[in-house]
This record gives structure tokens, C-alpha cells and sequence, in this order.
């Protein structure tokens, strides 16, 4: 398909058409703003999905880890033992117990539900890059100091300094029934996880102060397991889950967050077909422009047939014609879904200012910013499938030029 000298110029004159065929230019600039428009779509589109798909994991599996090792009844009595299984089983990274608990939190007279978690301190250290206002070395065991929630500390009212009170209705017994505990916590640290739900909800504090709260003991709730492949966490804690058959239940991320993420997936092939539709009828404009072209230069073409033009050379210039419309319209979608995406913030917020609506409402979307992540296999599919359409859509004009019969176009001329 490499053109001649004389194949590309006229190639070029066919892709600028004269003053008498403003129409044809004008349908092959839709045509390429079309395509253009097509690809940035879903450029756009699957890298946002991608995003969020990549922020939920890294979120929600970050500070969960990639499956809990769970005993009957919410609590692991014999949980040292269990720790030591779960470390020596291959694939796994990290283990450290965790307890959990959702309870009430109290502060001048407002209430909010919340998730106390008692975390060792190696595993409060993790949440330091998240840490907005105060310091998490303050979390030591019996100095009563907890780390919030951004969220739950707007709804609260409380900053760093204030006291809150953590209430457990499961207390003390008394002859007048259950009297809940009632236990006053400083806020040592504001943390902002970037998960709306887990912002407004979490109360992170050192273990044995969530076991004095809870009044559990030395008996945790849970034990937390990192993998060094969480695509494979279910082969690789098969054996750990037959060891702890009848003493604790695991359950790995995809298992807890099931519904979610296949809905993603879903959502995520449906966006790829609807999308790939609309650069399909792009190409669609591609192959009526060059109907209409070759129609106009009929004569034109009849005449290059008999100075010598082969069939092939006709083909390959229509061929060439339509192609570049599709390569150009690709190529600028392309940097259009990219500077799209690298402002989408600031365009969120003027579209959120233009229309007075709130677009991106974390407590209905999980995550706190419209997130973006490139694949960069998914935009060369995308590529390489525009630059597919754009080729096939030039075959039948350009057969249908390289088809002309001289002596039938200019018998009357």
C-alpha cells in the first residue's frame, strides 16, 4: 500500500476538494470530527471506569486486605494460632489481627453511627499518608486517643483535641437490666481514606483498647490476609481454609465485594459496545464522503484511466483519502480524551457550576474525585479498532472508482 509521487498528490487534491465541492469538504470535516469525538468518548469513558474499578481495589482491598479469616460468632478466642497458620501459607504477605465493631459515637448532643476498628500498630501506621489534621503516634494502648473519619468528624463537629464518646450497648449487667459503656476518647487524628462510607464511619484505634471497649478480652475479631497475587487469593488460602474448617470461615475481597465489582464489569463491556457504535457510525460519514467524492470526479477519474492510471493506483489513492480522515479523527480524539481527562476536576466543577446539580456525590459514588487510570492495551483496541472501521469503510468507494470504465464516462464528452 505504499503510494507513489504520483499517487500521493493526487491523493492530497482529493483530500482538499475545490470551491465547487464545499458540500463533499464539509461532510469529510463531520466525518472527522465525528470519529474525533467517537474516540475521545471512549477513551474517556473506559479510563474513568478503569479508574474507579482501580481506586475501589486499591481502597477497599488496601485497608481490608485481600481476605479475613473469620471465627464463628465474631470472634477468634485462639487467634495467635491461627495467625501463625495463615503467615506460613505460601502467597500470603501480611497477616495481623483486627477487630471490628460498629457502635455509636457521641459529641455535644449529636450522634453518629460508627465502625470502631482496633487495629495493631504496625497497621495504624499504614494510614499515615491519609492523615489530614494531627498525628497517629498518639494512638498508644490505654492513652484513650482514637483517629477519625473527615467525614464523621464534619458531622460530629470535632477536631483534633476534642473528646468523644464511644457507646457500646453491650455493657455491664445490672439488677435494673444492661447499662451500655460508655467510654470518652480523644481525637488524636483526622484521616480522609478517600471511600465516602469508610470516611464517615471509621474510628481507628490500638487493639487493646478496642478489646477494654468491647469487653472481648484477649479474643479478636478478625484476622486480616495481603497476598502477593490478589487475582489468585482463593487458590492460594485453599489449603489455610481446609486447616481452619470448623474453627474459623475465610473469605476473600472478591467474596465481600461481589455484587460490586461485577457490576463494574458489566457496566464496563455494556459502555464499550454502546461507544464503539458511535464511532462505527462515525466511519459511516467516512464512507458517504467518499461516495459522494468519487461521484464528483468520475470524469476525473476516467480521464487518469487513460493517461495510464492502473486500477490498483485508483484504488490505493481513495483508499489513502479515506483512511487519513480516520487516522486524523483518531489521533486528535485521542488527545482530546487525554486533556479531558487530565482537567476532568476542573470540568466536573464548572459543569457542577453551569447546571447547579452536584455531579459527583461521594456518598452515592463511594469515592470523594472522578478517578481516571490509562490502560494502555485498552487505548491501542481502541485505536486499532477506529483505524479498522476507518479502512473498511474506504474499500467499496475506492473499488468503486478503480471499477470505472473510461470509455463509458467519456463517450459524450
Amino acid at each position: 500500500m505504499i503510494l507513489s509521487p504520483f499517487e500521493w498528490t493526487i491523493a492530497k487534491r482529493y483530500m482538499l476538494p475545490g470551491r465547487g465541492e464545499a458540500f463533499i469538504a464539509l461532510v469529510a470535516g463531520i466525518s472527522l470530527v465525528a470519529v474525533m469525538l467517537g474516540v475521545a468518548a471512549l477513551v474517556i469513558v473506559m479510563s474513568v471506569m478503569n479508574g474507579f474499578r482501580a481506586e475501589l481495589f486499591d481502597k477497599i482491598v488496601g485497608l481490608n486486605g485481600h481476605a479475613i479469616i473469620q471465627g464463628y460468632g465474631g470472634r477468634l478466642e485462639n487467634w495467635q494460632s491461627v495467625l501463625e497458620q495463615a503467615r506460613k501459607t505460601p502467597g500470603v504477605t501480611r497477616a495481623s489481627p483486627l477487630i471490628e465493631q460498629p457502635l455509636l459515637a457521641s459529641l455535644n448532643g449529636r450522634v453518629e453511627a460508627i465502625l470502631v476498628r482496633g487495629n495493631t500498630a504496625e497497621d495504624i501506621r499504614r494510614i499515615q499518608p491519609q492523615v489530614k489534621a494531627g498525628s497517629l503516634a498518639e494512638l498508644r494502648a490505654g492513652a484513650s486517643n482514637v483517629a477519625i473519619g473527615a467525614r464523621l468528624a464534619e458531622n460530629l463537629g470535632a477536631q483534633v483535641g476534642d473528646t468523644i464518646t464511644i457507646i457500646n450497648p453491650q455493657g455491664r449487667s445490672t439488677p435494673f437490666g444492661t447499662v451500655p459503656r460508655q467510654i470518652a476518647y480523644r481525637v488524636a487524628a483526622i484521616f480522609e481514606i478517600g471511600v465516602y462510607d469508610y470516611d464517615q464511619a471509621f474510628v481507628v484505634m490500638p487493639m487493646q483498647d478496642a478489646q477494654t471497649l468491647l469487653l472481648t478480652g484477649d479474643a479478636v475479631g478478625m484476622i486480616e490476609v495481603t497476598t502477593n497475587d490478589p487475582d489468585r487469593v482463593s487458590e492460594m488460602l485453599a489449603p489455610l481454609t481446609r486447616q481452619l474448617a470448623g474453627q474459623a470461615v475465610v473469605t476473600d475481597w472478591k467474596t465481600i465485594n461481589a455484587s460490586l465489582f461485577e457490576a463494574l464489569a458489566v457496566e464496563r463491556v455494556a459502555m464499550f459496545v454502546v461507544l464503539s457504535i458511535i464511532v462505527l457510525v462515525a466511519v459511516f460519514n467516512i464512507l458517504s464522503s467518499l461516495i459522494m467524492l468519487v461521484r464528483a470526479k468520475t470524469r476525473d477519474i476516467a480521464i487518469l484511466r487513460t493517461m495510464g492510471a492502473t486500477r490498483r493506483s485508483l484504488l490505493k489513492i481513495f483508499v489513502t483519502t479515506g483512511f487519513l480522515i480516520g487516522a486524523l479523527g483518531t489521533g486528535a480524539g485521542l488527545i482530546l480524551g487525554f486533556v479531558f481527562l487530565y482537567f476532568r476536576q476542573p470540568i466536573v466543577r464548572l459543569v457542577e457550576l453551569v447546571t447547579g446539580q452536584n455531579l459527583w456525590d461521594p456518598s452515592i459514588r463511594f469515592l470523594t474525585e472522578l478517578p481516571s487510570r490509562n490502560d494502555p492495551v485498552e487505548i491501542t483496541v481502541i485505536s486499532v479498532m477506529a483505524l479498522v472501521f476507518s479502512f473498511v469503510a474506504t474499500l467499496y468507494p475506492a473499488l468503486k472508482a478503480a471499477s470505472t470504465d473510461p470509455v463509458q464516462v467519456l463517450r459524450y464528452e
